[in-house]
């Protein structure tokens, strides 16, 4: 009888770790398979860097689909209802807006946004920036100096409207990119509706291409496809620190903005998304991103590497992202049946 019952205990002993052993087999697993799915704006050797450090530091694994602003938030507007990604990270704060207002985004105020600056944090709580966007000319030296040995390099947005520059100017596509239609606003914003029309219709027929991409202009401007092009100051710097003959331009009167990162409504993996945005507004993640990309932190202890334009060298126009959101529809309209 002693004996059965030390068996009958030792038989429980080992059925009850035999089911310990399961339960942490199978929660191994859900572990193992829930990753972080990002639609990323951002370039990317960028996302890769981040997705990889925040893997390190949390042990969340990432896969991320790189794609235009215009694809990626149509995207995350058609697929509010069933999320294929949970994360929409970079992209103008108006994109985010246009999300928001769909229905598309999560409400997330992470701590670390308390101590951002107040045009960095979405008033509903849908979207948080991560850097400051800047626009500018970039001139190619060279190029420019061979055909415009005559004429002085442009310092402002009317400068560009010079006939010469006639196929020498590189311009994005606001349809596709958020970069093109921050300039677009940029005109809008400071010249009034009418004027600021005059203007993109006097400009477009000089443009020699508009690439769907934001990082297209840096890029052909760095390589001496083109003289002239409109960009972000940050993409100027970095193809100018790598030996690129590129010279930045800050406009009076040009626009800022901000990248933004929110998180899809309905994710089902709304913690391990919130961790990621906590991780995008910390020190070290725009740090690292300023080092690879001359990005402009919005973190307050965060410090841009060498090479970056401050803020506080920009003049910039009073911009207004809820009008820009509020606008975008007939603005592109408008610009796809006159422009392009």
């Amino acid at each position: 009888m002693y004996t059965d019952i030390l068996y009958i205990k030792a038989m429980k002993k080992i059925l009850t770790l035999f089911i310990s052993m399961l339960l942490f087999a199978g929660c191994s697993k859900t572990e193992k398979v829930q990753e972080l799915k990002i639609y990323s704006i951002i370039h990317e050797e960028e996302t890769q860097a981040l997705t990889d450090l925040f893997t390190q530091k949390t042990g969340i694994p990432v896969t991320f689909l790189r794609a235009s602003t215009g694809e990626l938030v149509n995207r995350v507007i058609t697929e509010k209802d069933a999320p294929q990604a949970d994360i929409l990270l970079g992209g103008a704060s108006s994109y985010h807006i246009q999300a928001a207002q769909e229905g598309a985004l999560e409400v997330y105020r992470s701590k670390l946004a308390k101590e951002l600056p107040s045009y960095a944090v979405a008033e509903d709580g849908t979207w948080t920036g991560f850097c400051v966007l800047t626009l500018g000319i970039g001139i190619n030296e060279e190029r420019y100096a061979k055909k415009f040995p005559n004429i002085p390099e442009p310092k402002t947005w009317e400068d560009l409207l010079n006939p010469a520059y006639k196929g020498e100017i590189v311009l994005t596509n606001p349809v596709a990119s958020s970069t093109a239609y921050l300039f677009v606003q940029n005109q809008l914003q400071r010249l009034g509706w009418d004027a600021g029309w005059d203007y993109l219709l006097s400009l477009s027929p000089l443009v020699g291409q508009f690439p769907d991409s934001g990082s297209a202009p840096a890029k052909l401007i760095g390589t001496g496809e083109y003289s002239l092009g409109v960009s972000y100051i940050h993409a100027l710097a970095k193809y100018k620190a790598e030996g690129f003959n590129v010279k930045m331009i800050a406009p009076p009167k040009t626009v800022g903005d901000v990248d933004c990162i929110s998180i899809m409504k309905n994710t089902n993996n709304l913690s391990a998304a919130q961790k990621f945005v906590d991780f995008m507004l910390s020190k070290e993640a725009q740090e690292l991103m300023s080092s690879i990309d001359f990005t402009i932190p919005v973190n307050p202890d965060a410090k841009g590497v060498d090479g970056v334009v401050p803020v506080s060298n920009l003049d910039l126009i009073d911009y207004d992202v809820n009008k820009a959101s509020v606008q975008k529809d007939e603005v592109l309209k408008k610009w796809a049946e006159e422009v392009k």
